[in-house]
């Protein structure tokens, strides 16, 4: 079972919330991402919610092709 310090992750007012409410959020909710960078993912890829987020095939992919590479340490 996977597990994740969400203190870490998500800013402080999201930090409470249940998984459905944090899928749901606008992907500002996630520690370090901006207001604005929520704005330019909505405009270039349609990104509005962390769980749209979570469904980027661009993402998928990196995340595939990274890990992939045999020779990260």
């Amino acid at each position: 079972m996977a597990s994740i310090d969400l203190d870490k992750v998500l800013d402080k007012a999201w930090a409470d919330k249940s998984l459905p409410e944090i899928l749901q959020a606008p992907v500002s909710a996630l520690k370090g991402v901006s207001d604005r960078d929520g704005e330019l993912l909505d405009q270039a890829f349609g990104v509005k919610t962390v769980a749209d987020l979570a469904g980027l095939k661009y993402a998928r992919w990196a995340q595939a092709l990274a890990a992939l590479d045999t020779t990260a340490k």
